[in-house]
């Protein structure tokens, strides 16, 4: 057999071991197996709910445990705002800040069901408290 045949052959085998290994492995059972996750995640991901600040006065939000409520700040500052839950069993402020290039608006995370009332007020003065209730429902 001359050289140039041999190196084909030796290509041409090397390419179908390539694409052998492509295809993935096989279970016993004969179907194939993937690396990725099969499952579903052990908990679900809520999406948070989003709200202007100047919406929040007097209103009641629902959430259900391991929801967040993201406040929009607007124009203020996202640290300027702090946040005080009557029931913090049911829901807890989560402070505003900024982390080198990320912005992180502040924020309620609810932890179990109930009711609660949150006040929250703004360092920067001559803006009026937001007052608001937030309803925790289990998933």
């Amino acid at each position: 057999m001359n050289t140039a045949k041999l190196i084909g052959a030796a290509f041409v085998v090397a390419a179908a071991l390539t694409l052998a290994g492509c295809a993935g492995e096989t279970t016993p059972s004969g179907s194939p197996s993937s690396s990725a996750p099969s499952e579903s995640p052990a908990t679900p991901v809520i999406a948070p709910v989003t709200m202007d600040a100047g919406d929040l006065q007097g209103a009641t939000v629902d959430l259900v445990v391991g929801q967040v409520l993201n406040i929009d700040t607007g124009d203020l500052a996202v640290d300027s705002y702090t946040g005080e839950v009557a029931d913090t069993a049911v829901a807890v402020f989560v402070q505003g800040r900024e982390d080198g290039s990320a912005v992180f608006n502040p924020g309620i995370e609810a932890r179990s069901a109930g009711t609660t009332e949150v006040t929250m007020t703004n360092a920067q003065g001559g803006i009026q408290p937001l007052q608001f209730t937030v309803e925790v429902t289990a998933r």
